[in-house]
């Protein structure tokens, strides 16, 4: 999905460190961009629209969280979840969806500019990833009733008395990439997004505030 050669590796045999049926898997990259096309930023300002593609789910991430809160609801993972485009999968299916990865449209959408800041929201969730890449003196607004939350989401909310903030710390809520924009951008770079089916919403902006503050409306 994101175009990489997988360009070499191997496969250690380490009896006595591995049982039957356990193994360990891990993984890098690497990449190269010109020094021209680097996005580190710099031009974002107060006002600067924060634009959210969708995620497909849990996104791997907060995972020690969920098996504490599906061993605590005691649900059946082959019980039905109801997502928002009614569409009936069972509660394993939605907690195990793959992760989109958004690769070829970010590559494509920054071929047409107008993308000043990337963020990915991996580990720290909507709270501790986009002010990582926002200047001094800039805060965050986020509107969470801008979309809808995923009816996964809403479970494990439910099943594990997760508290607001904890949640946007932890998970993704529906948002796994946000793109920051000048305002004049937001409508077009936002459609072009819709244009290679990954949708997008307008969720905050970027304000003027101390010590990269994150401010939650709806």
């Amino acid at each position: 999905d994101a175009g990489c050669a997988l360009i070499g590796g191997e496969t250690a045999e380490m009896p006595g460190m591995y049982g039957d049926g356990e193994y360990d898997l891990a993984g890098f990259t690497v990449g190269a961009v010109e020094r021209s096309s680097v996005i580190d930023g710099r031009s974002i300002r107060p006002g600067h629209r924060l634009l959210g593609l969708e995620s497909s789910g849990a996104h791997s991430n907060g995972y020690s969280l969920i098996r504490k809160v599906l061993e605590r609801s005691g649900d059946a993972v082959d019980g039905t979840l109801f997502h928002d485009n009614g569409q009936a999968v069972s509660l394993g299916d939605a907690l195990l969806a793959p992760t989109r990865i958004y690769v070829r449209q970010i590559l494509d959408l920054l071929k047409q500019g107008g993308i000043d800041g990337l963020a990915h929201i991996t580990g720290g969730g909507l709270t501790e990833n986009i002010v990582r890449v926002i200047p001094e003196g800039c805060g965050l607004e986020i509107d969470t009733s801008s979309w809808a939350m995923p009816a996964v989401f809403d479970w494990l909310q439910r099943e594990g008395n997760i508290e607001d903030s904890e949640m946007r710390r932890t998970f993704n809520c529906g948002i796994g990439m946000v793109l920051l924009v000048p305002e004049s951008e937001a409508s077009i770079v936002c459609q072009r997004s819709e244009n290679q089916g990954v949708r997008c919403h307008d969720i905050g902006q970027v304000i003027a505030a101390d010590n990269s503050e994150v401010r939650y409306l709806g």
